[in-house]
């Protein structure tokens, strides 16, 4: 197990430590996306008033749409060799990369603790002590295996992409032999508004992995593809995602009323009882225990991310990477016990809710990557608040800013709906909004910098003296 523990934080893998290729990353995601959280954000189109057919269409478009978003962050990795979110300092500042970083802990936390509820309630069933026992059991497992880091977390996805592939296309299986699926799809009649809600929710889910999608590419070798890395990660998070949202929305719209409320009892309940339903609890709280830990890794990243930008910090004791992955779990798990009870609604609402923030980033992270900066960073600069990159970059952070506020018309959450979403049927089009917008503010206002942008890629070694370049 020592030689798995991870050394690296958020410096630059080195070139010697980089392995694998990028087939790993349909793996992981493949497996990071068979799990109850996708089948419960399928399950939610049908639950919230679309009917099973154009649930999952809309369902998707959005993972595709989503995913390609996604996966072009994923791109980055083998090429920079840095976590996600670092590189955000090329585009905000190096410190002020801490406003969409901040928005992303609440994320991982979010997500760690709504994991933690349904992986609870499998782990309870499972050792019968209960769902408050599992969620605190679950979440210090996920606590240990986030900190021993990269390679344990590669290892769990194959594993759990196989284990849960076979449960799923086992449960699918049992499912239509209990719902007949030509009367499940009989229902063609359209509706926008709905329609939308299900393209919304599941781009929401691929589009929430790319603050940390390339934490878990960054190991790859520099040389590998980056239309490689894109289709493979692209393949295994819609795949996966896919095959969980089409289950839950055909479980929703065959038994609304057993399945709404007792998701992960209704599922163990298909498969059977006995010793069966012990391996589908231990299948559900494996699937859960892949996602997890990526969230709590990637909180986990954030958050030295954030200290870093105002300390000068560049690598972490062992030590300091068990505090930070401890504080995720604590908070994550405080979340998950207050919020258990309410799950349904508020998830859905916090899957909406996170798009507003998100989109906008990954539009002007993806535009200054790709079209701006054209794969080229000063990778030093990225840690030097006085450096090419400045501490604060006023432009992109008002466009970030611009990007969210556009939004809100078009917002339509429980607790919030914007005033345009009226006039066009109930429709949430929010998501839409917060890519086109940003990514054409930024890409207006930063090429007007061309101070921010080096002559070439620039590595730790091969930095230039200060004042020379572009």
């Amino acid at each position: 197990m020592a030689g798995m523990v991870e050394q690296r934080s958020i410096d630059v893998v080195p070139d010697d430590e980089r392995h694998g290729s990028a087939v790993s990353q349909f793996t992981l995601w493949l497996g990071a996306n068979l799990q109850i959280t996708a089948v419960i954000t399928g399950a939610l189109a049908v639950v919230f008033g679309a009917n099973a057919f154009w649930s999952l269409i809309g369902l998707l478009l959005g993972n595709l749409l989503g995913g390609a978003v996604m996966a072009l962050h994923s791109a980055q990795g083998p090429r920079l060799g840095l976590p996600q979110m670092i590189t955000s300092r090329a585009q905000f500042g190096v410190r002020g990369a801490v406003v969409p970083l901040a928005l992303v802990i609440v994320m991982y936390i979010g997500f760690f603790a709504s994991g933690s509820v349904l992986a609870g309630q499998a782990v309870g069933e499972l050792t019968h002590l209960g769902s408050t026992p599992g969620i605190v059991i679950f979440a210090a497992v996920t606590a240990v295996a986030a900190t021993v880091g990269y390679r344990l977390i590669h290892t769990l996805g194959r594993i759990a992409g196989l284990v849960c592939a076979l449960a799923f296309a086992y449960l699918g299986i049992r499912l239509l032999q209990r719902a007949d699926l030509g009367t499940l799809l009989h229902d063609h009649r359209f509706s926008l508004p709905v329609f939308l809600l299900a393209v919304s929710l599941s781009a929401s889910w691929q589009l929430a992995f790319g603050p940390y999608v390339a934490d878990y590419s960054r190991y790859l070798p520099r040389h590998t593809s980056a239309r490689a890395t894109f289709w493979w990660t692209l393949s295994g998070s819609v795949l996966g995602s896919q095959w969980s949202m089409t289950f839950g929305a055909l479980a929703a719209a065959a038994a609304p009323a057993a399945f709404v409320g007792h998701e992960v009892t209704y599922i163990v309940g298909l498969g059977g009882a006995g010793l069966i339903a012990s391996v589908l609890y231990f299948v559900i709280a494996l699937g859960k225990l892949t996602i997890n830990i990526l969230n709590t890794y990637g909180g986990f990243m954030s958050l030295v991310t954030s200290v870093s930008g105002f300390r000068g910090q560049r690598t972490l004791s062992p030590r300091g990477r068990a505090a930070y992955i401890a504080g995720i779990m604590v908070a994550g798990t405080a979340v998950a016990l207050l919020g258990k009870d309410s799950f349904l609604t508020s998830f859905k609402d916090f899957l909406l809710f996170l798009l507003t923030f998100f989109t906008p980033w990954s539009a002007i992270n993806l535009v200054d990557y790709y079209l701006i900066s054209k794969e080229r960073y000063d990778i030093p600069a990225l840690s030097d608040p006085a450096g090419r990159y400045g501490a604060w970059n006023a432009r992109a952070l008002t466009v970030y800013g611009l990007g969210v506020l556009a939004q809100l018309p078009f917002l339509a959450t429980h607790f919030y709906t914007g005033p345009l979403v009226a006039p066009l049927g109930g429709a949430d089009i929010s998501w839409l909004v917060g890519l086109v917008v940003p990514a054409a503010l930024y890409g207006a206002v930063a090429r007007r910098d061309t101070a921010r942008i080096p002559d070439a890629h620039t590595l730790p070694e091969e930095r230039t003296p200060a004042g020379s370049g572009g």
